[in-house]
């Protein structure tokens, strides 16, 4: 046995010394894209309220538009982790690939993994991308989400395939092979209506680019 573990330790940092300079090793690559204080990281489009208050960012419609918080940055190859909590009756989404209309909160590029926590509204499913629904959940996991508690998203995009996990349970595996764009930022969303009210913490990414 201690041979075993002497020869996987050493495998392990053979490994590791063959990343290139300035890569850190899977489980060490994430980065933490809420910081828990504020939204330094983000830019909110679309006017809706973005708050920060003991580890958790709450986004609260305003009126009856759109609201987002998209990363600073665009990503193309990617894992995003996080954590959702429906608080009001409105739905919400990670978006992908995304770009906005200048000035605007009108997407002009971009698809989301749906958040939603009524039963049967295909929340991990992928929508958007101007086509709609491209892939849903079983319906076996359509029961997956919690209504009134926190729920736990990992989701990867990696070109035109696109995987998602709701609490520990698969719903999503699917290759795209209409997806028009492979390139964006990542977004939150409150959807229209003016009752989106969402709460999200333990927010990171894992850039897949280089990999």
């Amino acid at each position: 046995m201690k041979s075993a573990l002497l020869l996987l330790a050493f495998s392990a940092t053979t490994v590791f010394a063959q990343l290139p300079a300035g890569t850190k090793p899977p489980g060490e690559d994430w980065i933490q894209l809420y910081n828990g204080k504020d939204v330094a990281n983000w830019n909110s489009v679309g006017g809706q309220q973005w708050t920060s208050e003991d580890g958790i960012l709450t986004g609260k419609a305003v009126n009856k538009s759109y609201g987002y918080l998209e990363t600073l940055r665009d990503y193309k190859d990617f894992q995003l982790s996080l954590r959702f909590k429906c608080v009001g009756s409105g739905n919400s989404g990670v978006y992908f690939h995304t770009k906005f209309k200048p000035g605007t909160a009108d997407v002009s590029q971009g698809a989301q993994f749906e958040i939603d926590c009524r039963i049967g509204q295909h929340t991990a499913g992928v929508y958007g991308f101007g086509r709609a629904w491209i892939v849903w959940p079983s319906p076996q996991n359509e029961t997956v989400v919690r209504q009134t508690d926190w729920n736990e998203m990992l989701v990867t995009v990696e070109g035109n395939h696109y995987t998602s996990r709701l609490n520990g349970v698969q719903m999503v595996d699917f290759t795209d092979p209409r997806a028009p764009f492979i390139q964006g930022t990542i977004a939150l969303q409150l959807h229209s209506g003016g009752d989106g009210h969402m709460q999200f913490k333990d927010i990171w990414v894992r850039d897949l680019t280089k990999k």
